[in-house]
């Protein structure tokens, strides 16, 4: 339930790209998490470079939010960002997945469908 695209666009250029990646898709950056940084200063640090991305599209997150609120846990979106091998990857929950399995109207499942291939737009900018 894990959605993945890789690219061979540096990780510093996706980095820089992915806010306003997502702004022409109507998702907003709420906050970014260095993983890398933030588990070295805890004392624990990890090799790669690590950053995830948290989106929200506010009238989807409101949809979504009125119509299911145990949704919320999946919420805000992410993109999870790393590199391995001079591979960039970007990877995020396979929301589309997860709807299909709930017991919803077929509209509120085509709405939040429409969100998810709108957040794959944005994983797929640097396609090669």
């Amino acid at each position: 339930m894990v959605y993945i695209v890789t690219t061979s666009t540096e990780i510093s250029t996706v980095k820089k790209e992915l806010e306003d990646k997502a702004k022409e898709v109507s998702f907003g950056l709420l906050n970014t998490y260095a993983f890398k940084r933030i588990l070295a200063d805890k004392g624990f640090p990890i090799k790669k470079d690590i950053t995830v991305f948290e989106l929200c599209n506010p009238a989807g997150a409101q949809q979504a939010l009125e119509y299911l609120p145990e949704i919320s846990v999946y919420l805000p979106c992410r993109i999870s960002l790393y590199e391995d091998k001079g591979i960039t990857t970007l990877s995020t929950i396979g929301l589309e997945e997860i709807v299909n399995t709930l017991d919803v109207d077929k509209g509120f499942q085509s709405y939040m469908t429409i969100l998810f291939e709108n957040l794959k737009q944005v994983m797929h900018s640097w396609d090669n």
